[in-house]
């Protein structure tokens, strides 16, 4: 779906056509984050399974982690690790209702992860906790086909539409093409539950911003040109960007922000949460997905889109069966 924020009017069209939409100047930015498998089962000593959805390194080859069925879990307690050829792991401390930070016996976490781990599906999505014969083919369909640097435990969903022959075509018609890393985190889906949206708060996530995309945002910037952000992750971290100054000033304003060795890239964190009213500073164009009612990217979308001609999109979508969600359709808002 192609929705004009300008007029509210809804086109339908192919994905492949994406570049009707797109011209010569544009630039076109993506987040190149790759889902690391991130889901791991481990059993008690009862026998009760435990779902350990890994969230970030914590330090020491301990992890962060969301714990499913995990009532009556105790501090140091070891879960043996489903086709983790024996491997343990370790509750090391609770630091949240449904949050602990998991120690492993091995010395590398993420050698498990590679030889047990599940790709973090959406829960409505359901996969047998145990033999699952998607277990290799979600590893790798939940990618997007530039996927690079791991980290993410979600897809940036926008993306997974892509293909090296439609980035080849778009790069044929001189749209420039640059790439932001968002390692997506449990902040970007979690449900709203906050009375008024602006009391939601977003879970920081981790970024990079190379040098070559920083010089690349300065000059479409200074140019004019538009800047197309490929999913509500990329959006996130150029805005970040222009709230703190650094397109096209130096990086070192922010206190999160550091160096990249080599010079001229950021990294860092980003919590901003995007709701109407916002003013778009960087984004001129967006490529994202149809969201779940209550998740902070519909929220985002609507603030791009403008609330009421999101809505009667979506009402359009519904009546013309678009599928919704992490492997739905598209929408491109110009």
């Amino acid at each position: 779906m192609v929705l004009e924020r300008a007029s509210g009017a809804v086109t339908h069209r192919r994905f492949a056509d994406l570049h009707d939409y797109l011209r010569a100047g544009d630039l076109l930015v993506l987040n190149d984050t790759r889902v690391i498998p991130a889901r791991l089962f481990g059993r008690r000593a009862t026998g009760r399974l435990i779902e350990l959805l890994l969230v970030r390194e914590a330090g020491g080859g301990a992890w962060e982690s969301i714990v499913g069925g995990g009532k009556g879990l105790r501090i140091g307690e070891t879960l043996e690790i489903e086709g983790g050829a024996g491997a343990r792991a370790t509750m090391a401390a609770k630091l949240a209702p449904g949050r602990w930070r998991v120690g492993f016996d091995a010395a590398d976490a993420r050698a498990i992860l590679a030889a047990a781990g599940k790709a973090p599906l959406p829960p409505y999505i359901h996969r047998p906790k145990l033999d699952d014969p998607a277990r290799e083919s979600d590893r790798v369909r939940y990618q997007t086909v530039y996927a690079h640097h791991d980290g993410a435990i979600a897809a940036p969903t926008a993306g997974l539409h892509f293909t090296p022959e439609l980035l080849g075509r778009l790069g044929s018609a001189g749209v420039e093409m640059r790439y932001v890393t968002l390692h997506v985190g449990p902040g970007t889906f979690r449900p709203m539950t906050a009375e008024h949206v602006e009391e939601h708060e977003l879970e920081a996530e981790r970024f990079r911003v190379g040098a070559e995309t920083v010089a690349a945002l300065a000059r479409a910037r200074s140019e004019g040109r538009r800047v197309v952000a490929v999913g509500t992750t990329c959006t996130r971290v150029l805005e970040t960007l222009a709230r703190r100054g650094e397109l096209p000033a130096a990086p070192d304003q922010g206190k999160t922000w550091v160096r990249e060795e080599g010079g001229g890239g950021l990294q860092g964190e980003s919590a901003l949460f995007i709701y109407p009213p916002f003013e778009f500073r960087t984004v001129g164009a967006l490529v994202t997905n149809f969201h779940l009612p209550d998740g902070s990217p519909l929220v985002l979308a609507a603030a791009f889109a403008g609330r009421e001609k999101l809505l009667a999109a979506y009402r359009e979508a519904v009546a013309q069966r678009y599928r919704f969600f992490s492997y739905g359709d598209a929408m491109v808002v110009v």
